[in-house]
């Protein structure tokens, strides 16, 4: 999340009639994130999320919403999109597609503990199942397809031994995603960047995942690599913490048991997971976006990730 287009008050309370929200009175920037424009809104009715979506288009934006509305539905604590009078999820604010969505309660839990990261595995295996019979789909837009393109763009900017790197790692999950075991891997939509910063505690109670805009097909066991390997790590040296692994694994494995290819193909996913986000935090170093309250992240955070989940042992699934 981050400002692109700015809206203001006068600008939203001339495009909030159409919602049954009452009057605007307030309007927030939010500066985490670096994708799409999102604020912090206030009306008659209480406070929501408005977000502009920057590089989603009207008709891609169905699967997240629907998503978002389906596992809400069915228990798992997500924003509620708000449609408008005529039933609409996404109208066109400033020039951009814009939704409005329920703000959770609680706030982000930045330094977790074990309690915490078994919380949120046993949601996310929860969420998981609850997504299986959505009936949408659409690809994983920054999977396989993705770091193909983005690899090429970002290589002549880097020091040898770091494409070294980057072109040795690609080559290998290309290999694995062609074989066999890949194509035996539980699938389904996920949320693809459940950051400690997408979900919401008060105290040990967690209050809901969000920011479900990367959300795709894909495989479960990715889902949960991405998850770990932000929840679950010394962030200074990228290291897997033993405790908080631990607590997540088997507080998702307690809601949705592996199979023998998952466990079998652990280690892969993590250092899957870890080269999306080096690519992806790469590509926005290198080609930033002028933007409102916009601050770039670290690529050196996954290099590191990515060359621990090499060279050091994984802990293993149950």
């Amino acid at each position: 999340m981050a400002v692109f287009t700015p809206v203001t008050l006068d600008q939203l309370t001339a495009w909030m009639p159409q919602f049954p929200l009452g009057k605007a009175v307030g309007i927030r920037g939010i500066s985490s994130g670096i994708e799409n424009s999102n604020f912090f809104i206030t009306t008659e009715c209480g406070e929501f999320v408005l977000t502009l979506f920057e590089n989603l288009s009207i008709e891609q934006l169905p699967f997240y919403l629907e998503l978002m509305r389906h596992l809400a539905q069915r228990g798992v604590p997500a924003p509620a999109p708000v449609a408008n009078q005529d039933g609409a999820l996404v109208t066109l604010l400033n020039g951009k597609p814009a939704a409005i969505v329920s703000k959770l309660a609680g706030a982000c839990q930045m330094s977790p503990g074990p309690v915490h990261c078994a919380a949120v595995g046993a949601m996310l295996a929860r969420m998981h199942l609850a997504a299986a019979d959505f009936p949408l789909h659409q690809p994983n837009l920054r999977g396989l397809s993705w770091w193909r393109v983005t690899a090429p763009v970002v290589l002549p900017k880097l020091p040898l031994p770091t494409q070294t790197l980057l072109r040795s790692e690609l080559a290998f999950q290309e290999a694995f995603a062609a074989s066999d075991d890949y194509q035996k891997l539980p699938h389904g939509p996920v949320h693809a960047d459940l950051f400690r910063n997408n979900v919401m505690f008060d105290g040990e109670q967690l209050g809901g995942f969000f920011d479900f805009y990367f959300a795709g097909c894909d495989t479960w066991l990715f889902d949960l690599a991405v998850t770990v390997n932000d929840w679950c790590i010394d962030v200074d040296s990228g290291t897997l913490d033993e405790a908080r692994t631990r607590a997540m694994l088997d507080a998702y494995c307690a809601v949705r048991p592996f199979n023998e290819t998952e466990r079998a193909s652990w280690a892969i996913l993590l250092r899957a997971a870890a080269l999306r986000f080096w690519l992806s935090r790469l590509y926005d170093y290198y080609l930033p976006r002028e933007a409102e309250m916009l601050t770039p992240h670290d690529p050196m955070h996954f290099e590191r990730i990515l060359r621990s989940r090499i060279d050091m042992p994984i802990p293993t699934l149950y």
